[in-house]
């Protein structure tokens, strides 16, 4: 679904003419208080709408006092800060679909509010129309969006960021949305073809018969048991004069049944969600070519889908991945680690100067960090630079150890390593991003495999919203870290 239009508007509030002038409202210690000076009028109204000010809360009003549009109010709660404004417009664009138009009215001092702003509100302005029939008129998000600012503000820029923020998000939620039957490894293919047209990219595609001339054999033994072969794309975003190189390694399961180790009914029902990873790498590298940042920026999307079958691998079988080293499969439903791992040492060998994986990895980081905060694991210096980037971004994410008594758990009797222990629960996330390390080099070590830093995101519990809408975000995907990893490259541009 193509983002709303977005733009800024300096006029006087009676002069607007739009579908809905939504109007900012705190919560105080007396009180409902206008967030921005408004007509006279309109204070009088918030007691008879049953206006707070609550965080979340919005209430449709009359028409403008003296004005031509009709009005609604948002709550801010009693903090009007950049997470409220966020939330705040991203409630808006959510409670405004069918309409054509709104201009949100918030307490915007800056160009950088003003940019999370209008990408928040054009957040919340999603829905996945695709597979409805008959009249979705009253689902259709809203087409524009407009933004009171200051005159002296640099419209364009600000829209022009906002924009391209919000193409990102809302190209992985479609991603995610699209039923696995429909996108499947040689269909992803055709999406990243489609979605890279026109922009400064190259495109590097590895079928079955070159995944295995080139030695990637974790990715095709956790796609073996499809009928759909697995691939491994690579998109390479290369600005001349660049100094500076992100590498993004996204887990890209576009359904996980489990294979062998299969899944109960009721876990499987929302498993087209496993490819977040590589949705989200996707979206970072072309946003980064969009914008035309002076970063060299690479993702590699491991694409594999994970059916039980008789070609399917077993527990006990043993896959050589690309590097060569072994990995035992105990359990095949953690497949994610298995397909990163070939697509983290190709990475690595190329000495980006960070190298960052995305995945909707562990049912463990889910129990562990709740359904909004992503787990980050690694190198101190690279995770501490993923955390600073998410704080600018707005996106709750939190530093996470590797006790190195874990590691012991993926010893194998056969191979390197083994992919899990079975019966073992204890700390699953971290055992994972032992596993992940393993395939990264040494930080600051020298010869092949070698980088500077590695940061691990396990998205398996914000990438895809199963309770109530909040803020921007809605049922299903969140398109979560697609922020961070914007704020990330722009903190390498040295922006």
């Amino acid at each position: 679904m193509a983002a709303p239009e977005l733009s800024v508007t300096s006029a006087p509030l009676t002069e607007l003419e739009t579908s809905l002038l939504v109007i900012g409202v705190t919560k105080g210690a007396d009180g409902p208080v206008l967030a921005i000076d408004t007509p006279a009028g309109v204070a009088e109204l918030l007691a008879p709408l049953g206006v707070t000010g609550a965080a979340d809360e919005f209430r449709r009003g009359p028409l403008l006092p003296g004005g031509r549009a009709p009005i609604a109010f948002v709550g801010l709660g009693s903090d009007a800060g950049p997470a409220a404004l966020r939330s705040a417009a991203g409630v808006a664009g959510r409670f405004a679909s069918g309409l054509e138009s709104i201009v949100l009215a918030l307490p915007v001092d800056d160009e950088e509010t003003a940019e999370l702003v209008l990408e928040a509100a054009a957040s919340g302005a999603y829905a996945y129309l695709a597979y409805r029939t008959g009249d979705t008129a009253s689902k259709r998000p809203v087409r524009s969006i407009a933004l009171r600012v200051p005159a002296s503000f640099d419209g364009a820029r600000v829209v022009t960021a906002a924009t391209a923020t919000a193409r990102a998000t809302h190209l992985v939620r479609d991603l995610v949305n699209e039923p696995a039957s429909d996108l499947y490894p040689a269909t992803f293919v055709d999406r990243v073809r489609a979605y890279a047209e026109g922009l400064p990219v190259e495109l590097e595609v590895l079928e079955p018969e070159e995944l295995e001339a080139q030695g990637f054999g974790g990715i095709l033994g956790i796609g073996a048991g499809s009928s759909r072969g697995p691939r491994l794309v690579v998109v390479r975003y290369a600005p001349e004069g660049a100094t500076t190189h992100l590498a993004i390694v996204g887990k890209g399961i576009t359904y996980d049944s489990g294979g062998l180790s299969l899944k109960p009914p009721t876990s499987m029902a929302t498993m087209k969600y496993d490819m977040t990873g590589a949705a989200t790498a996707l979206a970072a590298v072309l946003d980064a070519a969009r914008r035309g940042a002076p970063v060299r920026v690479t993702a590699w999307l491991c694409l594999a889908e994970n059916m039980p079958s008789g070609t399917a691998v077993r527990p006990g079988d043993v896959l050589r991945t690309w590097n060569g080293t072994t990995i035992e499969v105990t359990n095949t439903d953690a497949e994610g680690r298995v397909v990163l791992a070939d697509g983290l040492a190709a990475a690595a060998v190329e000495r980006p100067d960070l190298l960052v994986d995305v995945a909707t990895l562990t049912g463990a980081a889910r129990v562990a960090m709740g359904e909004r905060t992503t787990a980050v694991m690694g190198d101190q210096a690279a995770v501490d630079r993923v955390l600073a980037a998410a704080e600018e971004a707005g996106e709750s994410m939190w530093p996470m150890p590797l006790p190195p008594e874990l590691r012991s758990v993926l010893d194998s009797d056969v191979a390197d390593l083994a992919n899990a222990k079975p019966g073992h629960t204890a700390g699953g996330m971290l055992v994972a991003g032992h596993f992940l390390r393993t395939f990264v080099g040494e930080a600051g070590g020298e010869g092949p495999g070698a980088r500077i830093g590695w940061a691990h995101l396990d998205i398996a519990g914000p990438a895809y919203n199963t309770g109530s809408p909040y803020g921007g975000v809605g049922k299903g995907p969140t398109a979560v870290a697609v922020r961070t990893l914007i704020a990330l490259t722009a903190h390498l541009a040295g922006a």
